[in-house]
């Protein structure tokens, strides 16, 4: 199609009756979308306390095992040239 083609269809498009929409319609839309909306914060939050959860949780877990410090030694080291 040509861009003379185009803008025909296109006003032809435009030129035709507007269909009606049903009554009622927005406000399910509206309330859907609303619901949407909550559902999504909701699911935010609930990551975010997730991920603050779980930092907290390795927080305590390498405050009170401390991995960085060497585990102290098994056997002790041999004696030589006493």
């Amino acid at each position: 199609m040509n861009r003379p083609e185009r803008e025909a269809a296109v006003r032809r498009i435009m030129e035709r009756t507007v269909t009606r929409v049903p009554p009622g319609l927005h406000e399910d839309v509206v309330r859907r979308g609303d619901r949407l909306l909550r559902r999504r914060a909701l699911a935010r939050r609930l990551l975010w306390l997730t991920l603050l959860a779980v930092a907290l949780a390795f927080t305590v877990w390498a405050v009170t095992v401390q991995p960085w410090v060497e585990p102290p030694s098994e056997t002790t080291p041999p004696l030589t040239n006493w």
